[in-house]
This record gives structure tokens, sequence and C-alpha cells, in this order.
């Protein structure tokens, strides 16, 4: 990343005893219309192309099952229309890609109420589930909540069958330690954020009321008094503001916009990554502290993330060996097909690698490295 003037700082522990993903006082990009500013033809093959999920595995030969891909979705009983092309296995089990050569037979094929793979090796029909491979990918992540600052209020297991009911997000076992897992998409880790923010101002007033009543024991009113502080540092902090990223979509603005992130002297950035997540905690922290200036770089931060959740796609390629050689393999594959590709980012992880794009750029580029994989795989 182009530093400039920037100053972002990582920190594993700072904040560490505040609920995961920000869920009280964060900031989660939400999603508006965008048009990504892409090549016309390569626009055309990701609009043409759809998501197949539900592929039965190992009944036959790969090439076998792609005929019979390419058969079910040329039949007008489904909807189809010609295939272009059928690309079967992927990386991700159970799943192919199908690109029809017009964009109308998309949209005729996502009409269908329900597709059912069918042929006679089969013993019984399988239900597929086809989607716009453009549809956004960014919109799942996990993440954990620490749930122990309102333990004192609520009991926590009740609060979160009132959060399941909510939202759509899917919860994990409640740990002793009132953290618990969440998943789900960022509009619904708003909504949740929403939902809490309610929670913690109604604790906030409640406390302002029974504020010096003289029948509190002492232990109480520094339980109460701490839980207050907590909830105003993240509600109503003047000089620091939150915001909640994908973690891959961060890597990205940091790659290619990395003036998003440039500063004056008196503002700084700590970012905190959490899996799926990263928190970015932006504070003045020079003498000159202006609290509109870290709600402005806020702002930015957030625009931009908007714009690029609805042009932006991630594809994962997984490690099937998990060996060293195979990992490297991938590594020199990609990196020879980088510079065709330089708005493409690509991450490397210990089991799979990320890729990020747009849609068109990202389906060219997996596409070419498991072809080219696939021929070193059948010339060794």
């Amino acid at each position: 990343m182009e530093h400039g003037d920037s100053r972002i700082k990582t920190s594993k522990n700072r904040y560490a005893g505040r609920p995961g993903c920000a869920a009280l006082g964060g900031s989660v990009a939400g999603y508006r219309a965008f048009q990504p500013p892409m090549a016309t033809g390569q626009t055309a093959k990701s609009a043409r192309t759809v998501v197949i999920a539900g592929v039965p595995d190992g009944l036959v030969h790969n090439d076998v099952m792609t005929d019979i891909l390419t058969i079910h979705f040329q039949m007008s009983k489904n909807n189809g229309g010609d295939v272009e092309d059928v690309m079967y296995p992927t990386d991700k089990r159970g799943v192919a890609y199908v690109t029809f050569e017009d964009q109308k037979v998309v949209e005729s094929v996502l009409k269908k109420v329900e597709h059912r793979l069918e042929d006679k090796r089969f013993s019984r029909y399988y239900p597929l589930k086809v989607t716009r491979y453009s549809e956004n990918v960014f919109s799942s992540v996990t993440c954990v909540l620490n749930m122990s600052m309102f333990k004192e209020q609520f009991i926590l297991e009740d609060l979160i069958q009132e959060m399941k009911k909510s939202t759509d997000l899917k919860f994990g076992p409640l740990q002793s330690n009132g953290r618990i897992s969440v998943q789900g998409s960022f509009p619904d880790i708003k909504l949740l954020r929403d939902f809490l923010l309610l929670k913690a101002k109604s604790i906030s007033e409640k406390d302002k009321r029974e504020k010096g009543m003289s029948h509190q024991t002492p232990r109480r009113k520094q339980q109460q008094h701490g839980l207050t502080t907590d909830i105003s540092n993240f509600v109503h902090g003047a000089e620091k503001q939150v915001v909640v990223l994908d973690t891959d979509m961060y890597h990205y603005m940091k790659s290619f916009f990395p003036r998003t992130f440039v500063l004056n002297d008196d503002t700084v950035i700590f970012d905190i990554t959490d899996g799926d997540v990263t928190t970015l905690y932006i504070e003045n922290a020079g003498s000159r502290s202006d609290a509109a200036q870290a709600l402005q770089v806020k702002q930015k931060i957030e625009n931009w993330s908007i714009k690029l959740h609805k042009i932006l796609r991630k594809e994962r390629i997984d490690f099937k060996e998990h060996t060293r050689d195979e990992k490297q393999r991938y590594r020199r594959v990609c990196e020879s097909m980088k510079p065709r590709y330089p708005r493409v980012l690509i991450i490397f992880y210990d089991t799979h690698i990320d890729v990020i794009g747009n849609p068109s750029e990202v389906f060219e580029f997996t596409k070419k490295v498991n072809d080219k994989i696939q021929s070193l795989f059948h010339s060794r």
C-alpha cells in the first residue's frame, strides 16, 4: 500500500473488551446502485453467466456431468437456450458456471421456479440453485459479538432469541464468556447493530434515571458506571468514529484506493481484523482535535465501500492437496496471469486464494488459472 500521509496502525488488542464487529457505535457500509466501469465485451460474458449450486458430485465423470448440465440448460422446458460454455468442476464442490450465448436466456432461466437435474444414470433428481454470476458476493461475513456488557441488564439467552427474531442472521452457541459467533449479510449485520444500539440506549437512559439512588450498593454503582462509560464511548464519542468493512474489501481499498486513507497529522486510524471483518477506529490524536475531521474520513471510507460493494466480486480458489508444491504452483500461475489483470487483487492464504475485482475480470482470471493448473496436472 502507498501510505502517503496516512497513519494507519494495526492493533490486535486495542478495544479488546468491546463488542465484536463494532456492534455498538460501528458503521456498516450499506448498498446503493452503482454502474461498474467495465469494457462492453468483458461485461457481456459475466452478464451471460449463471452460478449453479447443488450439482451432484462424484456420480458420473466430470465430462459427462458437463454434458448433462449443458443439455439441462438448453432445454426449453427449463427456460434454457444456447449454451456457450460450462465450467465444471470448479474449486467449489457442487458448483458450476454456465455461460449462455444470449443474455436474455439468463433472465429466462432465473424465472423458472425450480430446476431439477435429471438423467437416466441418476437414481433421483437433484434440485439446483441458480443465481446470477454478477450478484454481490461480499454479502456474507462471520464475526464474533461480545455480549458480556449486557449481562448485568439482560438475560443473554433471551436477548439472543430476540436478536434471532429481528434478523436473518445465523448464530452460533453462546459461550460462557458472553461471546457468540454471527454469520450473515452486511445489511443484516447493520440491522443487528441498530437493534443493539437501541438496547444500549435503553440501558444508558435507565442508568441515568437510577443514578444517585441511595439504596444501590457501591459495587452495583461501579458496574453501572462502567457499563455507561463503555456505551458512551461507542454511541456518543465525538472524536472517535467506527467503520466496519469486509476484510477483503479493506485490502482492495488499500491496494487500489490508498488516498481514501490519507489523513492529516491530527487523525489516526487503527484497524482490527477478525476473520472476515475489519473494524476501523478513526480518532483525532493531535492538539488541534476536530471531531468533524474524523467524521469526514469515516464518510469518505463509507462512500467508497458502498460503491465497491456493488461493482466487485470475490472468487475463492481452494487448495486441494494443501502441499507446499501445490501452493507454489498456484502462486506461480497467478503471478504469471496478474500483469494481464492489473485491477485484480490476489490474496494468498494457507488454505486458499481470494481473487477480487470486477466480475468479468475475476471470472476470466479464475478460469484461466484453473485451466492452467489442470494442464500442468495432466502434463505431469
